[in-house]
Order: C-alpha cells, then structure tokens, then sequence
C-alpha cells in the first residue's frame, strides 16, 4: 500500500510552482493506478527502473527563489567513476560491440561524486542554478530521509497535454553550433527514430510525427541538437487506470541515454559502468490529475541532475558513443557538460577529475 501519514515535510518545485506538504509516496512501478489520484505529483525515477511519485497537499505559483545559504562541496572533493583510461577504454568497447552488431549506439556515463555530510537544503542548491544555469526544466524534490534531487535538465522525457504526447530527445553536443559533427548528426536522427518507435506503442496508429528534427538550442557553455517527437495518445490507453505502467514500459528509460536497440544497450550499460545511475538519466518532474480524471505531466530527463544520499552528492555525465566516435572526444564532451555545473555546486571554479 501507499505510504499515507497526513502532510508532512517535502518540497517540490517546477516551472513556476512550488509544492509542499507531501500526503503519500507511491511506488509507481508496483502501484501505476494510485498516479491516477486526483492532485498534484511530483516524479523521480531512478534510471534502473525504480519510479516513485509525492502527492502534495498544497501548490501554488512561485516566483524564482534567491540563491540562499549554499554550502557545497570544495572542487578538489569531486571524484569520478571512470577516469579518463576507463572512459576511452568503455567507448571503444562500444565501438566494438557496435562492430560485432549488437548496438547502433550506447550512452556511456561516469558519476562525479563528492562528500557532503549532512542532508543540505536542495532548495538552496536549486536556486544558485536556476541563477547561473537557467535550464527549460529546472525544478529539484526534496523529502527528507526520502527524495533528494536537484536538477538543471534542457531535455523533455514526456509531456502530456489534451491527449497529446511529446517527447524531445538530445543528442548531438558541442560548445559552439560550428563544431556539430556529422556523428552528432546522425546520433540524433538514430535516436529520434528509436523514441518514434516507443511512442508508438501508446499512441493511435497514424498519429506520430518528428516535428522538429536536428533544431539548434543553446545553453549556458554549450549547444545541443534537439528534436521533437509526439502523437494522440491511444483512447484505451489515455483511459486506463494503468497509463503510467503503459506510458513507462514503453518509453523507460529514455532512449537518449540508453541506446538503439534499447535492450541491448541496456545491457552494455550494466557491463561497463560500475555504479548505477540513480535519477541521473531517470525522470524528473510533475504529474498533475484532475477531478474529472483528465492528466497534463512534464517529465525531463534526469541530465544536468544532483542527487545526494549517505552523506555524498552525485552528479552524472555521459555521451552517446556510435561508430563515428572519437574516445577522447567523447570524454571532452562529459567533461564539458559538467563544468559549469559542477562549479556552481561547488562555489567557484569546477575542481573537475579527469585523469
């Protein structure tokens, strides 16, 4: 059963809304058909498979919050799962399993981590970003002893709105437009495909179309290659009480930071990183249910995303490895996505680990 225990302590927030006062945590996985409770949720979902959801007693409008007393770790703290010879060595494994024809691409990730004793206030950590890396799906879930995640992400997982899904992969990252390559190119055209697939399998035969493909956005540092994918969802599956369990059995986890085929991939994955990932490239964001049963829900990609459990804070980075990858460059890009962030967690200049 649901964890219910009147309001008690969390907060949540995205776009513009704040949330607190946390009613009961749901297992979403084992339980698809509690999401469909009327009220406000918040969503983390841990790369692996685990997704819970918050429903708050109170949400109300917000305005962007000051940067307050953030103390985090020092930059030299940071350390990385992979150095620079294991991430080389992982993308050439890729490399090699994408000759051998069990994948077409793999996402590779490392996980910086730091310690920081004491749960800190991720509210504090989510405003020094919002001030210095203002991202479209910036929002964090704080529930002591429970949730604790802050995040920057620019990619959408899945959005719902009057029947209508979308979803908008990333692949394809370079500090400047010019220095796209015909691999970021193709990187996105091969996972555009793959979230086409998937959401095909919950929407209305006919209705899923790539509007946009290989559109430019820029962040602070750096620039992506974005398309967008979306469809009518399915009259019995917008209707069941098991959308969520339909919803994430046939998009989870994104196909951005899994792989093509996402099986497969999955599979490399778990033989060449040695920690998981948690909510780094899980989902984070909203649900919210109506009287009437009606859902509107914005879940990004857990990029860009702090975590922190038993006294360590945890940032991941990857990068999409294909057969056109260079090892050392692909390297470059994770250290390149996490830079500023990482230096804005730490209050100066990223200490970030690279050998």
């Amino acid at each position: 059963m649901p964890e219910q225990t009147g309001s008690r302590r969390g907060v949540a927030w995205f776009a513009g809304v704040e949330a607190s006062g946390v009613l009961e945590v749901v297992d979403v996985r084992l339980q698809p058909e509690r999401l469909v409770t009327p009220g406000w949720w918040a969503v983390v979902g841990d790369f692996e498979g685990r997704v819970r959801a918050w429903r708050f007693a109170d949400v109300a409008a917000s305005a962007p919050a000051a940067p307050g007393p953030w103390v985090g770790p020092s930059p030299e703290a940071w350390t990385s799962s992979l150095d620079r010879a294991q991430y080389v060595a992982a993308v050439e494994r890729v490399r090699a399993h994408i000759e051998e024809g069990d994948v077409y691409q793999a996402n590779v990730c490392r996980m910086l981590s730091a310690p920081l004793a004491g749960e800190p206030d991720a509210r504090a950590l989510g405003a020094v970003l919002d001030a210095g890396n203002p991202a479209p799906y910036s929002g964090g879930v704080h529930v002591p002893g429970e949730a604790w995640v802050v995040s920057a992400s620019p990619e959408l997982y899945l959005r719902i709105a009057d029947g209508i899904v979308t979803s908008g992969p990333i692949k394809g990252t370079a500090a400047t437009a010019e220095a796209m390559t015909d691999k970021d190119r193709a990187e996105n055209i091969m996972i555009t495909d793959l979230v086409r697939n998937d959401l095909q399998r919950v929407c209305a035969p006919g209705t899923v179309e790539v509007t946009t493909l290989l559109g430019e956005e820029h962040h602070p540092g750096l620039v992506h290659l974005v398309s967008t994918v979306q469809g009518v969802l399915a009259e019995d599956v917008a209707s069941a009480p098991d959308l969520w369990a339909r919803l994430l059995d046939a998009t989870y986890p994104p196909g951005s930071v899994s792989g093509a085929p996402k099986s497969s991939a999955l599979d490399v994955i778990d033989a060449l990183e040695p920690v998981a990932r948690g909510p780094y490239c899980g989902a984070v964001g909203w649900v919210e249910v109506a009287v009437d049963g009606s859902v509107r829900a914005e879940l990004a990609v857990g990029i860009r995303t702090f975590w922190w459990a038993d006294d360590v804070l945890r940032f991941g980075t990857g990068a999409g490895i294909t057969w056109g990858s260079d090892a050392q460059s692909e390297w470059a890009e994770t250290a390149l996505k996490a830079a500023r962030l990482v230096a804005l967690a730490s209050g100066g200049d990223a200490g970030l680990v690279t050998d």
